[in-house]
């Protein structure tokens, strides 16, 4: 059965994100991750397990490269909400993470935390901040985005020893024609070399809508124009790998008809450089889904993650310069889509 509701969930997602990421640490007390989150299901220690140890399933080097798994805590907003991110960070750790990717820096209705505490807490235990998802833009000239607060953005990354600081809106802030990309690429490019100059990469996420095409020149596709208008040593991309598939399957045909097949994977191939972070998230293929996949479990999908993931770590002198978020947007429950994702990862091997 789809979890998609009957209202568009792609942009539902995107609104909700852009407004849960419109407050950080040192601004408005609005509650951020309560106002998204639902009611927990759970204590932190009923979805608790030991993490698989390295080599217990099966035969040959682990796919997933030691000290890259990480999880977008967008996943588990309900519990920070609730709970707050010590007792999260206690089960990540119990579950074998590596990393985190904050959306937000507040947890709700559990109490005020700064970024010195924040940070330290994740150290503790053993969980590194690899980066952070901000709003692109808004028109409230106080809003948390890179438009409108950008040093503040960068402060606060920097605060938090982040490598990588980066958006999950997509570059239609002028619309869907190649210059209004242009002129978002524009502004990326400046993003980027903003964070550059902090020694961090200012990134991307996709949703499946980058990879429609022009409404001005339906032969192009918008993602392209970002990749050739934007500064590769500036602007980088999070593959949200879930999304892509689901653009490959609304978006392999032009408006006219035509055959525009492409492979997600052939982006980071041909590029590599430019794909710092993955969001692992997994689907059940459903034709009858405008999106062409119910979002499920990482591990009970179609998306081959033993492929996909190998497939660039094989790449000569790649298979640590990546970081791969697992990620669920409405999981029923969070820490066991936590544990079951780190579970599975864990225990894809190479063959022999």
């Amino acid at each position: 059965m789809s979890r998609f509701s009957q209202t568009d969930p792609e942009l539902t997602h995107r609104l909700t994100r852009r407004g849960m990421l419109g407050v950080a640490a040192g601004t408005t007390a609005a509650a951020l991750l309560g106002a998204a989150a639902t009611n927990a299901t759970a204590a932190p220690g009923t979805a608790s397990a030991p993490a698989p140890a390295s080599g217990s399933r099966g035969h040959g080097r682990p796919v997933l490269p030691p000290g890259r798994l990480g999880i977008q805590l967008y996943s588990l907003r309900d519990k920070v909400s609730t709970l707050g991110f010590a007792p999260v960070f206690a089960e990540l750790e119990k579950y074998g993470y590596d990393e985190v990717e904050f959306a937000g820096y507040t947890q709700g209705s559990s109490g005020p935390i700064t970024l010195a505490q924040l940070k330290r807490l994740a150290r503790n235990h053993g969980l590194n901040p690899i980066g952070s998802h901000v709003g692109y833009y808004s028109d409230d000239p106080g809003a948390y985005t890179f438009a409108q607060n950008l040093t503040k953005v960068l402060d606060d990354a920097q605060a938090l020893g982040l490598k990588h600081i980066g958006t999950a809106s997509g570059p239609f802030r002028y619309g869907s024609t190649v210059d209004a990309w242009k002129r978002a690429a524009e502004e990326f490019n400046t993003y980027g070399a903003a964070a550059r100059a902090r020694g961090m990469k200012f990134y991307q996420h996709n949703h499946s809508e980058e990879f429609s095409f022009a409404t001005d020149n339906p032969k192009v596709r918008l993602y392209d124009v970002l990749l050739a208008e934007t500064d590769p040593d500036l602007v980088f991309l999070e593959m949200d790998i879930f999304w892509a598939y689901s653009g490959q399957f609304r978006f392999s045909k032009r408006p006219d008809g035509s055959a525009a097949p492409f492979e997600p994977l052939d982006y980071v191939l041909k590029q590599p450089h430019r794909y710092p972070l993955f969001h692992v998230k997994d689907g059940v293929s459903d034709p009858s889904n405008q999106y062409g996949y119910d979002m499920v479990d990482v591990g009970d999908g179609d998306i081959d993650y033993k492929r996909f993931i190998s497939a660039v770590t094989k790449l000569r002198g790649q298979r640590f310069a990546h970081h791969w978020q697992a990620e669920h947007d409405n999981p029923t429950d969070s820490l066991t889509f936590a544990r079951r994702s780190s579970e599975h990862l864990h225990s894809l091997r190479e063959k022999c």
